[in-house]
């Protein structure tokens, strides 16, 4: 059977969609709140390597389910854009000397030209790229408008360092102890930074993941991101001295049990409570846990380092002298960078006391007796050597402990989080400018909301510094600049901003992306936010969801948008992985081009294919014996097409079909669960490719059903019927109900769960006649015979269960 001719067909359509701007949409107050939705893709970094088939598979998700909720009466906002700034592009330039802005939009022009080719029914018009200066203004905007409100500052902290990038990374760009985008080891470096408060919003951003329809995995990424714990914080004296070493702990009713200290090696006491005998000892440890990044310092399966720093404190519930040590494995940047010990009670702590030969004393109990411990005892129970607390149950003795301390004025309640501020500077050139000026007599000035967007300026090298410069600082004509306050000499910030920034808002920017007033109108904000259906990879899970609900929800508070969280709902989609079932990769030769599938099979087989290889939110492996099936069933679609039409009623196995269709293909269409919309519609194109004539009264809602799915073929098809095009705002077909019932069904009739019987049954039977049929059947007589029976549960179309007393 010769093919269809889908290299023709698609052309015409993309064409047609592209000059009919047939998906443009503007806002129309007739049309009610809960007729609007926004279907938003995460974007996509414009890389050189263009589109590889993992992208189109969320993409043709959303486009699918974008399509039918048009055709089902929905005003439909569903845009497309860029996120375009990013280091790729830099250090392309860097080897090449291609200008960032060069290779970013000529990568821009092929990605849009793939995305196109797919047949996806964006507003191209609303198109938005990160680094095009109108857009990059607002990102600056909103920047300028954290730094007012208190909660942008600068400071001179140890950062994630990069050799190889040459720049600051955030420990969510940190994946086991190596640079997310290259793979170097990241070591540490002290390097001037602007730094973004999210740890104010901490509370905010894990109570809200309740009001969220998100996948449980994600909302406990980001719970266990932001990390929060309830505790006391507690201070210990340093001996001889009027000094105190304060720890957060959430086990305060463990401190008669703590026997030594431990400090960040960077933690500022640690020069002052160290002796002479160990200060060799001391430095050379903390010049040796520089060149270490968080993740490897805190990874668990390590084995723990540390040195005595000479010090002690003392235990202020007991008043027992106790060694200070320092170790690479606590963090000067959680808590307080310091901890107390209690080896008895916490396992890290009991293989350093091993290690090291430091006392260990019971002080929790799981019956209130002492025991000899071989391996920390790390549950609730009874409180011992703990003097007055003593037979206290934990939490009991949680909440007397910390009132004691409190009464003492040596301790307080806490709650402490693991999250940590956003380092938001990076020393690159490729990025946002950061809008603030340094002048030596009025200190750090914002740049004049009227002279943005500050622009990049045009430079001939973009080589990293690698001082913690970035290239910028290297322009003396773009650095040198006039206080806007007092007018006297001033340089401008050299770092820019990180990658996130631009995606942290850019789902704003599509509502109004040619407004130069404000980052949109809000007017637009109330009439499409929020999202209604975020679809993206989980890959996104913590570093850009948890950055653009931090954004905006700092947002909703200066009254620029209608709600406090962005996204109401969130789908992942499974990853694509190669044939055989292993992950797409450059380095295998096992990526495959969508160029080449579309090619080959046209672009409504692959977007049908890759909806076809499984449910959406799971991974599966391509395998090209599967698309060459999904292309043998357009085929066999288009020979229908082929058949003599007639008006005439269609025979009543037609129609059964056809309305159990209509109702399968919505249902599953509204829930996403496109694989099984599609194995129906299979089946309906099978009883019409057996009859001899082609009943218009059941193609036409077929091509109905199928458009949303593969909108060339359907489009060309509906047009062949005489319809006038686009499908694309056609009414979406209803089903009969009692026409997708069957006359008959089988039901099982169970004793105790097990299935002991079936038989064939109307439709439609009532619960009290399902009873007595179960009750006289043969088979079910006999097992009863002699049985009590306690309970008869049935269950209309399906079974009886029968409850008997063994």
């Amino acid at each position: 059977m010769k093919g269809y001719p889908f290299k023709d067909i698609e052309r015409k359509w993309q064409q047609y969609w592209e000059k009919n701007k047939t998906f443009k949409v503007t806002e129309d107050n007739s049309i009610p709140d809960e007729k609007r939705r926004y279907i938003l893709d995460m974007f996509p970094y414009p890389s050189s390597a263009g589109l590889h088939v993992g992208h189109p598979e969320g993409y043709t998700a959303t486009d699918i389910y974008s399509r039918y909720l048009r055709m089902a009466g929905y005003h439909v906002l569903h845009p497309m854009g860029f996120d375009s700034f990013g280091l790729p592009a830099e250090n392309y330039a860097i080897k090449t000397g291609t200008h960032p802005k060069v290779t970013t939009e000529e990568n821009i022009r092929k990605f849009e030209s793939q995305i196109k080719a797919l047949g996806f029914s964006y507003d191209w018009d609303r198109k938005i790229s990160t680094h095009d200066p109108d857009y990059y203004k607002w990102t600056q905007w909103i920047f300028l408008k954290l730094w007012e409100k208190g909660l942008a500052y600068e400071d001179e902290v140890p950062i994630n360092w990069c050799p190889s990038c040459k720049t600051g990374l955030a420990n969510e760009e940190v994946k086991e102890g190596r640079c997310e985008r290259c793979h170097t080891q990241v070591t540490r470096k002290d390097l001037r930074q602007w730094i973004l408060k999210i740890t104010e919003y901490a509370e905010r951003l894990l109570h809200d993941l309740e009001k969220l329809d998100w996948p449980e995995s994600i909302k406990i990424m980001q719970r266990n991101w932001i990390g929060r714990s309830e505790g006391a914080n507690v201070r210990f004296l340093i001996e001889n001295s009027n000094e105190y070493i304060e720890v957060f702990t959430t086990r305060p009713d463990t401190l008669f049990g703590a026997t030594y200290m431990v400090l960040a090696p960077e933690h500022p006491l640690v020069s002052r409570i160290t002796t002479g005998e160990f200060r060799g000892q001391v430095d050379d440890y903390i010049n040796k846990a520089r060149m270490k990044s968080d993740l490897e310092r805190t990874d668990l399966a390590r084995e723990k380092t540390g040195v005595f720093t000479g010090g002690y404190a003392l235990n202020p519930v007991n008043n027992k002298k106790i060694p200070v040590w320092i170790s690479d494995y606590i963090l000067i940047s959680y808590g307080t960078g310091a901890i107390m010990a209690v080896p008895a009670h916490d396992e890290r702590d009991f293989e350093f006391a091993k290690k090291f030969g430091l006392s260990i004393i019971q002080v929790v109990s799981a019956d209130g007796s002492l025991h000899e411990l071989n391996e920390a005892y790390t549950d609730d129970g009874i409180a011992v050597n703990s003097s007055q607390f003593d037979g206290l149950k934990t939490e009991e003795f949680k909440n007397a402990i910390i009132e004691w301390l409190e009464k003492k004025g040596i301790g307080r309640r806490t709650i402490n989080y693991k999250l940590r501020d956003w380092i938001f500077s990076r020393q690159r050139y490729w990025g946002e400018p950061i809008p603030l000026i340094h002048c030596s007599v009025c200190g750090v000035v914002p740049v004049p909301y009227d002279e943005l967007p500050l622009k990049l300026p045009e430079v001939a090298g973009y080589q990293p510094t690698g001082t913690g410069e970035s290239p910028l600082a290297a322009i003396d004509e773009w650095v040198n600049t006039t206080c806007p306050k007092c007018g006297g000499p001033a340089g401008r910030e050299t770092n820019t901003m990180p990658q996130w920034a631009g995606s942290c808002w850019y789902y704003l920017r599509y509502l109004d992306p040619k407004n130069n007033k404000a980052p949109a109108s809000k007017e637009k904000i109330n009439y499409w936010m929020p999202v209604d259906l975020y679809v993206g990879g989980a890959e996104h899970a913590v570093l850009h969801l948890l950055y653009a609900r931090f954004w905006h929800k700092f947002l909703y508070d200066i009254g620029i948008v209608n709600t406090d969280e962005p996204f109401t709902r969130l789908i992942n989609q499974g990853m694509i992985l190669g044939e055989g079932g292993v992950k797409m990769s450059k380095s295998l030769g096992n990526v495959i081009n969508p160029d080449e599938v579309i090619g080959s099979y046209g672009a409504d087989s692959m977007r049908l294919y890759e909806m076809f290889m499984g449910p959406l939110k799971v991974s599966k492996p391509w395998a090209t014996k599967g698309i060459t099936g999904v292309k043998r069933f357009l085929d066999r679609i288009w020979k229908i097409s082929e058949k003599k039409p007639t008006d005439a009623e269609m025979p009543e196995n037609i129609l059964k079909v056809l309305h159990k269709t209509i109702k399968k293909v919505t249902m599953d269409t509204g829930n996403l669960e496109f694989n099984t919309a599609i194995a129906q519609m299979m089946i309906l194109s099978g009883e019409l490719y057996r009859e001899e004539m082609l009943y218009k009264k059941a193609w036409e809602p077929f091509i109905l059903l199928l458009s949303p799915y593969t909108p060339h073929i359907a489009e060309e098809l509906w047009e062949k019927l005489g319809n006038s095009p686009s499908i694309a705002y056609e009414k979406w077909p209803e089903w009969i109900e009692k026409l997708t019932l069957d006359k008959t069904t089988t039901v099982v009739f169970q004793i105790n769960g097990k299935i002991r019987a079936r038989t064939e049954v109307s439709s439609g039977l009532k619960t009290e006649e399902l009873k007595e049929l179960a009750l006289n059947n043969s088979r079910i007589k006999e097992l009863l015979n002699g049985k009590k029976i306690m309970k008869i549960i049935p269950i209309p179309g399906k079974l009886v269960n029968i409850v008997v007393k063994n």
